[in-house]
């Protein structure tokens, strides 16, 4: 058995900090085995540097995965020197980045696999197509998969978990920034979940500041985002994996105010 934490997508500064002085007591109080976070808002909630990558695995964060605010910023330099941090499969080939990950704990193998939705997100390859590329070429090096699936609607999140259930470990959902409570194993043993959820100030909309994003819809006022400051939530599921079956035994949500 090996037990994955992943944590919802990190939400700049106030997300970053909180990593850096709770993580290791989390990882402990969860008895997590390896850790995965959603890294796509790092660095002021636009993409990630190098140095935040640092800073985070220097935190206990094992493998980063990315989203839509990927090529945000140029991350070129990310992908020369930090192979453990991946973006979505389906973004184009000539772009740099991969879109899985094995990570090597000594003991296990864990094939990490990042895709992007297509509904209400921006133009891109069809992520089903992506991930069944993703799986045939890891799927006979490793113990264990996870795919992360960045995407808005739940039904394509849903439709993206039943499409893999019974050949991946888990499935589970980023980009909304909201943890969902319909975390399970499915019928042939995949766990799932629509949303983890995020890392990022509590009293925010998405982690940024609450009155931009009123005004921008209540008012049609457009101004420059900013992050939100104050408490920090954390939002994360601990997964048990068979790595005899690689499927799952449990999901359990963790969300700490």
């Amino acid at each position: 058995m090996i037990n994955i934490l992943f944590i919802g997508d990190i939400v700049g500064s106030p997300g970053r900090e909180y990593i850096i002085r709770n993580l290791n007591r989390i990882k402990q109080d969860t008895s997590a085995d390896i850790c995965i976070a959603n890294g796509e808002n790092v660095s002021h909630g636009n993409s990630i540097t190098t140095a935040h990558v640092f800073e985070l695995r220097n935190a206990g964060i094992d493998v980063f995965t990315m989203g839509n605010h990927t090529f945000n910023r140029n991350i070129a330099d990310v992908f020369d020197s930090c192979p453990y941090v991946i973006r979505p499969a389906n973004y184009h080939k000539t772009l740099p980045g991969n879109g899985s990950y094995i990570f090597d704990t000594g003991q296990y193998r864990l094939g990490i696999i990042n895709v992007q939705g297509q509904v209400f997100c921006e133009p891109i390859d069809s992520p089903f197509t992506a991930v069944e590329a993703e799986y045939r070429k890891i799927k006979d090096s490793c113990d264990a998969i996870l795919v992360d699936f960045h995407a808005e609607a739940t039904s394509e999140k849903g439709a993206m978990g039943y499409f893999l259930d019974g050949k991946v470990t888990a499935v589970v959902g980023t980009h909304t920034h909201v943890q969902t409570a319909d975390e399970q194993i499915l019928p042939k043993g995949t766990a799932f979940i629509s949303d983890v959820g995020m890392t990022g100030v509590r009293h925010s909309i998405l982690g940024t500041n609450v009155d931009i994003i009123v005004n921008r819809f209540a008012y049609q006022k457009k101004e420059r985002f900013e992050l939100a400051e104050g408490n920090v939530q954390f939002n994360a599921v601990i997964i048990t994996a068979d790595t005899k079956t690689g499927l799952a035994k449990k999901i359990r949500r963790v969300q700490l105010l």
